[in-house]
Order: C-alpha cells, then sequence, then structure tokens
C-alpha cells in the first residue's frame, strides 16, 4: 500500500489554480523529495495531504484513508516557519506534542529521553525554548515532529540555517527513520540534499506535475549534453576560447565551469585544447540543479522535450 496516493487533485483559489490534475503514489518507507519554485504548488499539495485544505477535485489518501484523524495520528510535520511556545521548557512542549497525537506520557517520554540524549540536548531539557541557540530550537522542533512516531513525516526545508555539525545529525536522523519504516516527504530547494537523500523526486510547477521519478529516471531523460570544464585562466580563458553557438548553457561555479553543449562533447573538446589549456574535462548527466533551471527558466529547446513521468 502506498503512503500517499494523490489522484487527480485539482485545488483552486478563486481564479488561480494552485495545483492542477496531480497525481502521485508515495511509496511506504521511502524518502519522497518534493520540490519546486516558490509559489510552485507544493505548500498546497503538502496542506492537502495533512487535510488542512481540502481539494476541489480528485482524491488523497493517508495509509488508504482520506479522513482527517489520518493526518492528526499518522503524520508528523516540521513546517518550514518554525514556531515553538517559547515560554514553555523543552520536555514540557514534547510532552505536549505527543500528547496532542493521542499518546500517553508512559510511551512518550522513553522517546523523548532517546532524542534530547542523540542531540546533545538533555541538559536543557527543563530550559525555556526561549534560552535556546537556534540549532538547539531547530532540534527540538524536530523532536517534536517524531516524538509520536509517526508512521509517515513531512519536512519542509528541514537543514535551513543549520550549521554543518547540526545538519548532519539531523540528516543521519531521517535516514534512521527511514530504515525503522517511517515513509519521508522531502520538501526543499536544496537540489544537492535531494539528489543524495532522495528514493524518489516529484517536482511541480506552475501547479503541474513535470517530474516524478527515480534521479537516475529524470537525469537520463534529459541526455548527456553537460560537461564540466576547467581550464587555465578560469571562466574568462574559457569564453575566449569557444564559440557560444556551441554552448546552450553556462553554470559558473567558480573552480570550474558547467556547460550545455550544443555540440558533440568530443569536437568540443577537441577544438577547446587547441586554444586553451585544458585541466580537467569530464562528460556528466545533468544535475538535478541544472534540470530544475531548466524547466523553471525554460529555453525554447525544452519546452520541446517530453516529461518524464508527467501526466
Amino acid at each position: 500500500m502506498a503512503a500517499i496516493e494523490i489522484a487527480q487533485v485539482t485545488k483552486r483559489f478563486g481564479e488561480f489554480t494552485a495545483v492542477n490534475n496531480v497525481s502521485l503514489s508515495v511509496p511506504e518507507g521511502s524518502i519522497y523529495g518534493f520540490i519546486g519554485p516558490n509559489g510552485s504548488g507544493k505548500t498546497t499539495t503538502i496542506r492537502m495531504i495533512m487535510n488542512i485544505l481540502l481539494p476541489d477535485a480528485g482524491s488523497v489518501a493517508v495509509f488508504g484513508r482520506h479522513s482527517s484523524s489520518t493526518a492528526r495520528d499518522d503524520v508528523g510535520y516540521l513546517p518550514e516557519e518554525r514556531g515553538l511556545y517559547k515560554r514553555m521548557e523543552v520536555r514540557r512542549l514534547l510532552r505536549y506534542y505527543g500528547q496532542l497525537k493521542g499518546k500517553a506520557l508512559k510511551d512518550i517520554d522513553p522517546v523523548i529521553n532517546t532524542w534530547l540524549e542523540r542531540f546533545q540536548l538533555s541538559g536543557w531539557a527543563n530550559k525555556k525554548i526561549e534560552a535556546l541557540s537556534k540549532g538547539m530550537a531547530q532540534k527540538t522542533q524536530f523532536i517534536s515532529a517524531i516524538v509520536s512516531s509517526p508512521k509517515l513525516l513531512i519536512l519542509d526545508e528541514p537543514f535551513s540555517g543549520l550549521d554543518p555539525v547540526n545538519a548532519d545529525a539531523l540528516k543521519d536522523a531521517v535516514l534512521d527513520l527511514r530504515r525503522q519504516g517511517t515513509t519521508i516527504v522531502f520538501s526543499t530547494h536544496d537540489m544537492t540534499a535531494a539528489e543524495r537523500l532522495c528514493d524518489r523526486i516529484f517536482m511541480i510547477f506552475k501547479g503541474n506535475k513535470v517530474l516524478d521519478g527515480t534521479l537516475n529516471e529524470i537525469q537520463s531523460t534529459y541526455g548527456h549534453d553537460t560537461v564540466r570544464v576547467k581550464v587555465a585562466g578560469g571562466r574568462a580563458a574559457l569564453a575566449a576560447a569557444t564559440d557560444p553557438s556551441t554552448i546552450e548553457a553556462m553554470n559558473d561555479f567558480g573552480n570550474f565551469q558547467e556547460l550545455r553543449l550544443t555540440s558533440d562533447p568530443q569536437r568540443f573538446l577537441q577544438s577547446l585544447v587547441q586554444k586553451t589549456v585544458v585541466e580537467h574535462f569530464e562528460l556528466t548527466r545533468p544535475s538535478l540543479h541544472d534540470i530544475f533551471v531548466r524547466i523553471a527558466n525554460p529555453s525554447a529547446e525544452d519546452l520541446k522535450r517530453p516529461v518524464s513521468g508527467a501526466d
């Protein structure tokens, strides 16, 4: 059974269609990435999954059920806009969130203790939220989303604002939850995190589903027209040594450039080495970042390309 089944869902706000005839199926026990530009329909879709909003057409089922009790009891949610009761103590707040999900204190307290120890927050259990650093508060909010041991966990930009140490701690926690069978919906603008963590990736753009598949499936749809190049002298030297008509797009990473070519990569390389010193040349499939940009800011050629998994 799918953890989430969305069938031909449409949601309008007045004359504006936020989600247009979207269908998708989230397998149980997977990490399912939700990506898309701001205003694309991600948040609306998540709110329909949680029964905060109801679709105007189509259906949304969570673990085979359509009732609001499913969202209340089986789903944990970490919103992008963080918000905790600042004058509550950490342990009291976590107990409160667990009890909201119908859990007894005897079941909640061992979970709280385990996660506080894991995130090195045990010494802060009786401190008020307002005394915590930003990183501590974000880890506390993460615990509040999982204290009831939900079957489905929805994370909206979970790594936003975290330093690398705390981001790694949260990443490891997410992977452990997946190994324990929790289904995770991961909404993010961080394409690198989506590539590394997600089993499948769904992209919504202007209310329409435009990607839905594994990273390998999505990258295969967009071919092998991308190269990573490093030349002596950097971007300026590269630009001077290349014919602009052979490059459809360039993404400058400072130490190297990622190029989408209109010509054969081998002929491009042969021409390049005649004009400058090539320190690195790699033929690669387009990154998720590049694919995202192609869709969200498409060229005329990209608009003609069939989209993997779209309805």
